[in-house]
């Protein structure tokens, strides 16, 4: 059997790292895959690695994504997810872009179920002002960028789930996630042509 990996996709402030601890704290078996990342800002979350470093793993054949965004380069280590899976672990990947999360379950061949966590524009800059962010405006930018995003790959479903975070606690959003899994990656769900 297929071991499982959850990708959660979402614009800025949607509750990818809110989602992530919830599950986490209802299932310990849940755990964050901590990317890779080269630039500066938050380190939380990220293991930090120069240019050389990041070039010596993809020579190696070891980086599955790379994406550059707020000026800095993230990239996923296969070796990252290999750890967490044979520990029993079930990996949790936080994505940015469609084109990424299918190059990844392309890479890695785990049981994935996908799930776009979603907020309205206005909800992002309110949550954004909000916890403090320095830079909503760049939050906000994402967010269009996320929405563009989905609509290239409207026609082409490639999400298990889709949850509205302004309508759901964070527990309820971790209990359909780990549902999700338990029913298996299944069909991709078509998102709505009224995404807003």
């Amino acid at each position: 059997m297929t071991s499982p990996g959850v990708i959660l996709y979402g614009p800025p402030t949607s509750g990818k790292d809110t989602t992530t601890a919830e599950l986490a704290r209802l299932d310990d078996r849940y755990a964050l895959l901590p990317k890779l990342k080269t630039g500066t800002g938050r380190s939380t979350g990220y293991r930090l690695v120069s240019d050389a470093e990041r070039e010596t793993l993809r020579g190696a054949g070891r980086l599955v994504v790379e994406t550059r965004r707020y000026g800095n380069v993230y990239a996923i280590d296969r070796q990252d997810i290999a750890a967490l899976v044979d520990a029993h672990r079930v990996p949790v990947v936080h994505m940015g872009n469609v084109a990424d999360l299918k190059r990844l379950c392309a890479a890695v061949p785990l049981a994935w179920t996908s799930v776009l966590l979603w907020v309205p524009r206005e909800v992002c800059a309110k949550r954004s002002e909000h916890r403090g962010d320095s830079d909503t405006p760049k939050r906000l930018e994402a967010w269009d960028e996320t929405l563009a995003d989905l609509r290239t790959t409207a026609e082409t479903p490639v999400f298990n789930t889709i949850i509205h975070t302004d309508h759901t606690d964070a527990t309820e959003t971790a209990r359909r996630v780990i549902a999700a899994v338990a029913a298996g990656p299944g069909e991709p769900v078509a998102i709505p042509a009224d995404l807003t």
